[in-house]
C-alpha cells in the first residue's frame, strides 16, 4: 500500500476509532439491521467526508437550543473532548446503519443509559431532561437534516426528492428508539420543523464558549489540521443562514471553501478506500 495513504487512513481512522473494537459492524445472516443494503442511508451515511462535514454542522446547530446546550456544558468535558463526542457520535451512527439489529439496540440503550443522567436546570430556573423526547426529536432532526444537506453538496447532488423523503423516513426508527416523538419522516417536514423550533432556540455567551471549543479544537498533527480546517470551513458554509448569522459566524468565500472540501474528500477517498462503514456495505449487501 502507497505509504502516503497508509499513514493518511491511519490517522483519520485513529481520529473517528474505526477498528477499535467499540463497536462491532458483522451481521448474522439473515439480519440486515435497522435499513438494509438497498436504504438509502446506506448510500448517505457511507461517504466519510460528507459525514464528517454534517456532523460538525449538526454540532452547530445543536448547541443553539438552551437544553442541548446545557447538557453539553453540565455533563461533558467539552474543551478538551469535544473531538471524543465526535467519534462517539460517528460510531453510533456506523453501528446503527450498518451493524446487526443487537448491535444498533446496544448502542441505543447505551446512549439512553447515559441520557438518564443527563439533567438539571436552566439559567432561567427551567427544568432540562436529556429524555424529553422533543429535545431528543431536536438532536435528531438538526443530525439528519446535516448530513442529508452534506452528501447533496459534496457526493452526489442528484439524489432524488424521493430518496431524500426516504432517507428522513428511514431514520425515524433510531430517533423513536432513542425516545424521540413527532419526528419528521420527509424533507417538507423536517424544514417546516427547523421553523416551528426556531423560537426555542438562542445563541449567549455559553453557547460562544462550546462554539469556539468545537472550532478551535487541537488536532493531533499539521496533516489532521489542515483536514480539520477544511472540514471546519465546509461545515459552517453549509449550515442554513439562520443559524450561521445566530452562531455569529462568517460567511467565507464559497468557491475556494467548496472547492477545497471537494479536494479533501477526494483525498479521504483515495486514502480510506471507502470508509469501514462503506466496506461493510459493499461485503455483506
Amino acid at each position: 500500500m502507497n505509504p502516503v495513504r497508509q499513514a493518511i487512513a491511519k490517522q483519520v481512522r485513529a481520529l473517528t476509532g474505526a477498528g477499535d473494537g467499540a463497536i462491532d459492524l458483522t451481521r448474522p445472516a439473515g439480519d440486515d439491521g435497522l435499513f438494509g443494503p438497498e436504504s438509502v442511508s446506506w448510500r448517505v451515511h457511507a461517504d466519510f467526508s460528507s459525514m464528517m462535514i454534517g456532523g460538525t454542522a449538526a454540532l452547530l446547530v445543536q448547541m443553539l437550543h438552551p437544553g442541548a446546550l446545557a447538557g453539553v456544558w453540565d455533563h461533558s468535558d467539552f474543551r478538551r473532548d469535544m473531538l471524543g463526542r465526535l467519534k462517539r457520535t460517528a460510531q453510533f451512527i456506523a453501528a446503527t446503519t450498518y451493524g446487526s439489529t443487537a448491535e444498533a439496540e446496544r448502542l441505543i440503550d447505551r446512549v439512553r443509559t447515559i441520557h438518564d443522567h443527563v439533567h438539571g436546570q436552566l439559567h432561567d430556573g427551567a427544568r432540562y431532561d436529556a429524555n424529553d423526547p422533543h429535545l431528543l426529536t431536536w438532536v435528531h432532526v438538526a443530525e439528519t437534516d446535516s448530513f442529508l444537506r452534506a452528501y447533496l453538496r459534496y457526493r452526489d447532488p442528484t439524489l432524488s426528492r424521493a430518496d431524500q423523503d426516504r432517507y428522513f423516513a428511514e431514520n425515524v426508527v433510531v430517533a423513536e428508539r432513542l425516545g424521540a416523538t413527532g419526528v419528521p419522516d420527509s424533507r417538507a417536514a423536517t424544514e417546516a420543523w427547523l421553523r416551528d423550533v426556531r423560537p426555542e432556540l438562542r445563541f449567549d455567551e455559553r453557547t460562544r464558549t462550546v462554539r469556539d471549543a468545537l472550532l478551535q479544537q487541537p488536532l493531533p498533527n499539521p496533516l489532521l489540521k489542515g483536514f480539520g480546517a477544511l472540514n471546519t470551513a465546509a461545515a459552517i458554509d453549509l449550515l442554513p443562514p439562520w443559524a450561521r448569522a445566530m452562531l455569529e459566524l462568517q460567511d467565507r468565500p464559497r468557491i475556494g471553501v467548496r472547492s477545497g472540501a471537494h479536494g479533501m474528500a477526494r483525498v479521504l477517498r483515495w486514502a480510506l478506500g471507502g470508509s469501514a462503514s462503506e466496506k461493510t456495505a459493499r461485503a455483506q449487501g
